[in-house]
């Protein structure tokens, strides 16, 4: 428990081997506390690079900054137990990711935007950026319509009232109503707690006005694990709370089935169609891309693109026909 007066912040910044980023982001954190009474709290999942060390000298400097262990790893159960440790009397909670930027009236922006329009959530859009060509590559693909799928959160513009959006500042009432985040829950958490937020009657707001920069992974192959498990998350998220995808989501998750048919060409050739058709759709979209960018590279973002969504149809149809009903009840109901 904190030795010092709660906060009127809580921010909390879940945290695995981000070393080469923490530095910047606390250095954010720390000056948007001093100005709102906040407090920063590290919550690591076990780092073996330098994030820990870094953390902890920028904390003896630092009486605002707090580094504490999360031993399930999870940004979920980090979040939570960061709130259950030091959240005491706080009213808000500000959620940053050690992956990404931010511009240095974010914090502030939010607040405002909280207060003008009463909202329990304020929530906010995402701008992909890269160092290097592949990175910049995976940018370019989240950025566009055909990589995110159209989703609010992921396109610049006015605000809006939405069922879910990327978390960033919440009323810890709130959060603590509905339970928090379902600790058990390795992606896609922020979405499954938006429904039992809005379920519990609670405001999300899609500000406009400000946005996060986010550093997409660096390689394919660690992109295709995070979207295999965003599609895992997604169906845990819809078997536990009995609710439908939308249907950007479900044209989605019909890629790998349908893809999957071409194993079946040697006794069809109309069998290796889907294949074929996702396959000139990727070309398609990254002279789309191209184009709209004026970049050559967004040439090889459609199929980065397409890539990304193949990987998240596998993961949610694996997660659907392993489902266990009983399992998926327990966490935060």
């Amino acid at each position: 428990m904190p030795t010092s007066p709660a906060p009127h912040v809580l921010i909390v910044i879940p945290a695995l081997n981000e070393a080469r980023h923490i530095d910047g982001v606390l250095s954010f954190a720390s000056a948007f506390a001093a100005r709102v009474d906040g407090l920063v709290v590290v919550a690591d999942g076990g780092s073996h690079d330098e994030t820990c060390d870094i953390v902890r000298r920028r904390a003896v400097e630092n009486p605002r900054i707090r580094l504490i262990d999360n031993p399930a790893r999870l940004q979920s159960a980090g979040v939570n137990l960061a709130v259950e440790q030091f959240g005491e009397g706080a009213e808000w909670l500000l959620r940053l990711d050690a992956h990404s930027d931010y511009p240095s009236d974010y914090g502030d922006v939010l607040l405002a935007e909280a207060q003008r329009q009463n909202a329990d959530s304020v929530v906010v859009a995402m701008h992909a950026e890269g160092q290097g060509f592949l990175q910049q590559v995976i940018a370019e693909a989240q950025n566009s319509r055909l990589g995110n799928g159209g989703s609010a959160h992921r396109l610049a513009g006015g605000g809006a009232w939405v069922d879910h959006g990327h978390h960033a500042l919440m009323r810890l009432d709130a959060f603590r109503t509905v339970g928090g985040y379902d600790a058990g829950f390795s992606h896609n958490e922020d979405a499954e707690l938006d429904h039992r937020l809005r379920a519990a009657g609670h405001r999300i707001w899609l500000t406009g006005r400000t946005r996060l920069t986010y550093f997409p992974r660096a390689r394919i192959d660690a992109l295709m694990r995070q979207y295999y498990n965003f599609g895992r998350g997604r169906a845990r998220n819809l078997l536990k709370n009995r609710t439908r995808p939308a249907t950007r989501q479900a044209i989605v998750a019909m890629l790998a089935p349908a893809a999957a048919l071409v194993l079946l060409a040697p006794l069809h050739a109309i069998f290796a169609l889907p294949l074929i058709l996702w396959l000139l759709a990727c070309l398609a979209g990254g002279v789309m891309i191209a184009l709209q960018t004026g970049r050559p590279r967004g040439l090889f973002a459609g199929l980065v693109a397409g890539t990304m969504h193949m990987a998240w149809s596998a993961g949610f149809w694996r997660q659907w026909l392993a489902r266990r009903p009983a399992a998926l009840g327990r966490g935060a109901a």
